[in-house]
Order: C-alpha cells, then structure tokens, then sequence
C-alpha cells in the first residue's frame, strides 16, 4: 500500500487512501506550497472546504504542482448558508472557479444540520434540497462523487428518504480519542467509507504514554502510529500540516504494521484527548 493507492467508493470511482488535510491552513502562500509539498511528497488526495477560505489558493498549488488533474483527487464542502437548490448550485460553481477546476472529484454536505434552519426549515427539507443540486451537478459532469460530514444516523436515514445518488463518504472526527463507533457502523453497513478529519486529535494525542511506548517499539513518530491505526480501521484519514518535514513523515505508512496487541490498545484510548461536537447541538 502507498499514499497513491485506493479505496472503490460504492459509485465505483477510486479514492486515495490518505488524503491532505487544509483545514486552518490560511490562504495565501502558505496554502499553496503546503499543497505543493504535498503533491511532491505523494499525496494525491487534497481536502479542502468553502468555509476554510483557501480554496483560491489550493487551487494555485494545484496549477503549479504540474501533476496532470486526472491524477489528482480533489474535494471540497458546501457550507451552512447554503439551505437552497439555487444556493447550493451557486455553491458548487463557485468553488469551482475559485480552485480553478473544470470538475470536482467529491463535494460534501459539510454540516448537517445548520443552526440557522433548525426552527425554520430544519434540516430535512435542507439537506434534501441540496443534494438535488448536487446530484445534478454530479450528472451535468461538475462533480464525480457526492457525500457528507459530521452527519449521524438519523441525519442519513432522513436523507436517503429522497437521495437518488448515495453517499459515498462520511468525513468524521474520527481519532482514538473519539471513535464513534455507532456512527462508523452505520457507515459501514451502508457501504459509505468513512474519512477521518483531526485523525491526530487536536494535538492532544501526540503525547499519551502509551502512544509514545507504541511509537518507540516501531521506531516510528506518534502521528504515525495513529494514521496507522486509521488505516488498519479501514478509515481514510486527512492529516494536515504546513510543515515540509512533517508533511512527508505523515505520508510515511506502508512499511510497518501495528499488531492486534496494538490496536487493541490504541482501541482503549477514548477520551484521552478531545471530543467531537453533537452537530444537532453546537452552533455553526
């Protein structure tokens, strides 16, 4: 296994196993040579979304990688002011401009259920609406595949009531330290591949003993161990850096293997560092 080889998604389309995170990666230079190290590093897969502001930017470090655009995997999310068919639309052609891209390999519902719309339209009506859009860009070529972030079971169950395309994706915090089990299971059982965002917690994580003990044995870092674990899950993690170094050691996966002893272990470290926020609750 590499950083260029894939998961089949349930449309049949390929999806590199570890993708390159920019989330809090600020526009500008530092976007565009974090994606260029990146690409330079391997990476194939490049996250990004509407709400982190740097889409012009990934879109130049794209240009300027000289990697053909049918090599890369590029994904980005609609954002919560977008509660219509037309907005979403907009949407959809508006990140497109900004990253400089004739399609899109994958576009995410980013927040399921917005607080703007909770006593208004709620989030049924919502996220119905625009997975119309982007089902229909999906058939106008804009978009190859259509999923979605932070969503829980019962955000699914009510958006397959009208999907005509199934997600193929399920970005989630996903990391030792928050599991979501459930969730995942649900994943699973639908085959949506779940992706995990903050796969090294929120930094937290880098120093638990017993990550650190795992780590030494391997002769590896801690973020390694970790993506390792997210990829033995069957998880398709996005680590961010900006940093070069660090940028290729994220990469740096395929020749160690983490024993049942050690995941099992890694498997017991819930709360050791942050938790996720109930999207029903928390205030986007």
């Amino acid at each position: 296994m590499a950083l260029a080889d894939t998961y089949t998604l349930n449309n049949g389309e390929k999806i590199p196993v570890v993708g390159f995170g920019t989330w809090q990666t600020p526009d500008g230079e530092v976007a565009e040579a974090s994606v260029i190290s990146a690409i330079e590093a391997g990476y194939r897969h490049i996250d990004t979304a509407a709400i982190y502001g740097n889409e012009t930017s990934i879109g130049h470090g794209i240009a300027k990688s000289g990697i053909a655009r049918e090599d890369l995997y590029v994904t980005t999310k609609l954002w919560n002011d977008n509660v219509t068919y037309e907005a979403a639309a907009a949407a959809i052609d508006e990140s497109l401009s900004k990253l400089g891209l004739d399609y899109l390999d994958l576009y995410l519902i980013h927040w399921p259920n917005p607080s703007a719309i909770r006593e208004t339209i709620g989030f049924e009506k919502r996220n119905a609406d625009v997975w119309h859009a982007m089902e229909d860009a999906v058939r106008a070529g804009k978009i190859k595949s259509i999923g979605i972030s932070n969503f829980r079971e019962h955000h699914i169950e009510a958006l397959l009531k009208t999907a005509e395309i199934l997600p193929v994706v399920n970005q989630l915090y996903i990391n030792p330290s928050d599991q979501q089990e459930a969730v995942v299971a649900y994943n699973t059982a639908h085959s949506i591949l779940t992706q995990a965002y903050s796969p090294l917690g929120r930094g937290e994580l880098l120093a638990v003993p017993a990550l650190v003990e795992i780590a030494e044995k391997h002769g590896k870092s801690t973020a390694q161990v970790i993506l390792k674990w997210s990829l033995q899950k069957g998880f398709l993690p996005l680590p961010k850096s900006v940093t070069p170094s660090r940028i290729i050691e994220n990469g740096n996966l395929f020749d160690f293997e983490l024993s049942d002893q050690d995941i099992t272990l890694i498997d017991g470290l819930h709360g050791a560092g942050s938790l996720t926020s109930n999207p029903d609750e928390v205030g986007h």
